[in-house]
Order: C-alpha cells, then structure tokens, then sequence
C-alpha cells in the first residue's frame, strides 16, 4: 500500500455518503424516468441549488450518473440498481449501510468496552429503519439465491423451515425452483408484515407461511425434512449460535437436510475480508455476535447431532458460503 492509497481508505467513506445521499433523496430514480438539470432536480426534491448541484456532480464523477451539458441522467447501471421502479432495486440495502454508519463512527468505543454503540437496526422501533433492514436483507438474498437454489436438490423434500427468515426471500426462491415445496418462515413479530408481503407479492401465499417467534426462546413446531438457517448465528455469540442450530435440528425428521449460509472465515480469521470486517459490524450493533469460521460451524453442527457435513462448492458474494449436513 502507498501513502496515496492510505489516504484514499481513510476518505474512502465521502464516496459512499454521496451514495447514500443520492438513495435517501430518491434521485437515481427520477433521473432514470427523464434527464434533467440540477435546478429542475432541486425543485423536485426540495433541495438547495448549490447542495444538490454539487451532489449530481459528485454521482457523475463516481459514474452513478451521466452528464450532457447541465443536465444528468442515470447510467443503464444506476437505472437497474438505483431505480425503486427496478426490480433489481439495490437502495434498501444501501439505506440500511447508511443507518449503521453512526455506530461504525464509534467503532473505537466498541473495541474499548466490548459492547454495542447501537442497539441494532435490525429490532429499532423506527420502522423505516425496520423495513431498510429486512428488504435489505431481500436485495442480498435475491442477489444470492438464484446461484443457491439450481446447485441444491430438495426434489425429494417436502417442509422447510426458514429459520430466522426475515421477509422470507430464500423460502419464495426454494419454492419456486421445487413446486412440490412448502415453506414456514420463522422470525419475530414485527417482521410478519413485511414477510407476508414479500410472500403474497410472489404468488406464494398457499405454500409458506410465518410463524411468529423468538428463536432464542419459543418454541418450533417439527415435522420438517429441510433446515435452511442463512445470516442468522453471527448475530449471536457462540453459545446461543450453537444452541440455536441445535434447536432447529431437532425440529427436523430423522435425514433432514441441514443448510447453514454465513459470511465464512478462514481459520487465521483475518480473510476473506468481507467476513473480517463483518465481524466489526457485529460488534458495533450486537452484545456477542461475530463471524464464524468454517470449523466453527462445523464443530457447532456436529454437536446439534448433524453427520455428513461439508461445505458447498459455491462462489457466493461477500465470502459467504453454506455448510451442508444431514440430521441424525
């Protein structure tokens, strides 16, 4: 590394507040609807002349945005990712990275202490920042589960439980590529709304359904013959984490198949780096969560009773991976 790249870490985050700026104003998507000038913009969102001006310049120098002569439009890339009338819609994932950026400005207090600067986006009681965080958590699993869902065979399979699902995008994406498969989707209460939206806007409301609960301490109903458990025990430390498996494998039938997706570490724990750096989001917004290596999740899977276990060869974003296993 060279002083000049030092520096541009360090500064690296003016690029993404002019990322999130651009999300929170709304303008990828009525620049992708019709070019226009910064004035006409301004009127539109409210804003100063010289504010957003110098924003749109920003987006254009970071090629989120085009510029002809004063005015700017959306490149085909920011139309798809940035757009809300996109079906590729990116902007609640980018929402939820600019809701955590405060506590992340206290990471140095977290490392002092051990202890969260937040309290979690993901339980706030805001709900805009409750529904940035699991349609967030849509845009990622729809990222992902397409290249998850052709490389796993559950033609033979029946129920499965989404365990700690959020709005339920891995169960829709299962269904969908196994129409004899049913789904139940397992998270707390506040998320039922928008889990059953997500299910009803993909025609599945006959074949998943959500029970509402704690996974830490109520109770899950059995019968199932696959566990699907996806970014779910890095919010936990690893007691709970292996507790948590353990009870979602005892909500199988004896040969139900166990899949756990998490952002894997290698064993020196220092790469990927995505899973490294998580790990530092956990502990910004968490009391005991971190990434997991693979040994980890490996050693916690055979102590809930799974045998055969390995890892998938799967290229996922992020350093993510699944670990595979069969119950009893």
């Amino acid at each position: 590394m060279t002083p000049g790249e030092l520096l541009k870490l360090s500064g690296a985050y003016w690029s993404s507040c002019a990322l999130h700026a651009g999300v929170k104003l709304d303008l990828f998507t009525k620049l992708a609807e019709a070019p226009a000038t910064a004035g006409e913009i301004g009127r539109a969102t409210d804003c100063d002349l010289r504010g957003i001006t110098m924003l749109l310049d920003a987006l254009a120098g970071l090629e989120l945005l085009a510029k002809q002569g004063e005015r700017y439009e959306a490149t085909p890339f920011s139309a798809d990712y940035l757009s809300k009338k996109s079906e590729r819609y990116l902007g609640h994932i980018i929402l939820h990275h600019h809701h955590l950026m405060d506590g992340w400005t206290r990471l140095d207090q977290a490392v002092r202490n051990g202890r969260p600067t937040w309290s979690g986006p993901s339980h706030s009681q805001d709900d805009s920042v409750r529904e940035s965080f699991l349609m967030g958590m849509f845009n990622m699993a729809n990222q992902s589960a397409p290249l998850i869902t052709p490389a796993i065979d559950l033609s033979a399979r029946k129920r499965l439980l989404d365990l700690g699902g959020g709005p339920g995008t891995y169960a829709i994406h299962f269904c969908r590529h196994n129409p004899q498969l049913r789904a139940v989707v397992f998270d707390l209460p506040s998320t039922r709304p928008i889990a059953e939206r997500t299910v009803a806007n993909a025609g599945l409301a006959e074949r998943i359904s959500f029970q509402a609960g704690d996974i830490t301490s109520d109770p899950i109903a059995g019968g199932f013959d696959v566990l699907w458990v996806s970014q779910l025990l890095h919010g936990e430390g690893p007691a709970s984490a292996a507790a948590i498996l353990k009870k979602g494998v005892r909500a199988l039938l004896p040969g139900g198949l166990v899949l756990v997706q998490e952002f894997i570490l290698e064993d020196s724990r220092t790469a990927p780096l995505f899973p490294a750096l998580f790990s530092l989001n956990m502990l910004v917004n968490t009391t005991e969560g971190q990434s997991y290596s693979q040994g980890e999740l490996s050693r916690m899977l055979a102590e809930a009773g799974v045998r055969d276990i390995r890892r998938l060869e799967l290229e996922l974003p992020s350093g993510a991976g699944i670990i595979t296993g069969v119950a009893g």
